[in-house]
């Protein structure tokens, strides 16, 4: 991923951050020789500077049979910047950008088919989904015959992380009065994500002042 040093972060608690606001994530790998791409949710953990990620494919998914070198990528939030926004845009001739963060994580998946090891992925999954959204469905293996037979038909991976990058391109290449106007704008531009990605640059500012 091309990253220039203002815009690489390497603090892994904005790691953290980025997987509890989306942990569906992307994760690539060959199959047969060509990129393949699956899109799933994931579990995550963290110890320190070991970061382990957790999922599960369909059986029919050919990912699992392929080269298990694997990208995974986790989402942050994005949103597209106006050169209208800046105090220097005559001076600058300044053109339109997107601003956002995203983690790449590289690793190797480990496969796993063993029942235990999918019905704690499953189970972890849906106690954290499910608290997300206040419901209370629970998967019962150990007690519901017909639940423990869905195991069949998935396979779980889990990923060790070798190498993390994050990119949070955040107008730091910016100066301070560009981007304390586009803080000002992002709320009330329309976008999904405007105001998350406005508090981001506003801790990035802080972050850089002494």
């Amino acid at each position: 991923m091309y990253t220039p040093k203002y815009f690489a972060e390497t603090d892994l608690l904005e790691l953290d951050r980025l997987v509890e606001w989306n942990a569906f994530a992307s994760v690539i790998t060959t199959v047969d020789g060509q990129p393949f791409v699956s899109h799933i949710p994931v579990l995550y953990e963290r110890n320190e500077s070991e970061v382990i990620f957790r999922g599960h494919w369909a059986k029919p998914n050919p990912q699992w049979k392929g080269n298990l070198e694997a990208l995974l990528i986790i989402h942050g939030p994005n949103a597209y910047i106006s050169p209208g926004w800046y105090p220097d845009k005559e001076e600058k001739a300044r053109v339109p950008t997107w601003n956002y963060a995203i983690a790449h994580i590289h690793g190797q998946l480990e496969v796993t088919h063993e029942e235990k090891d999918l019905a704690s992925i499953v189970s972890d999954l849906t106690e954290v989904n499910e608290t997300m959204v206040g419901s209370d469905w629970e998967f019962e293996p150990e007690t519901r015959e017909d639940h423990r037979k869905q195991l069949a038909g998935i396979v779980g991976f889990r990923l060790v992380a070798k190498e993390i990058s994050m990119k949070f391109k955040l107008s730091q290449n910016h100066p301070e009065a560009n981007i304390e106007s586009v803080i000002e704008q992002l709320p009330s531009s329309n976008q999904h994500h405007g105001a998350l990605i406005a508090e981001m640059m506003r801790e990035q500012l802080d972050k850089q002042k002494p």
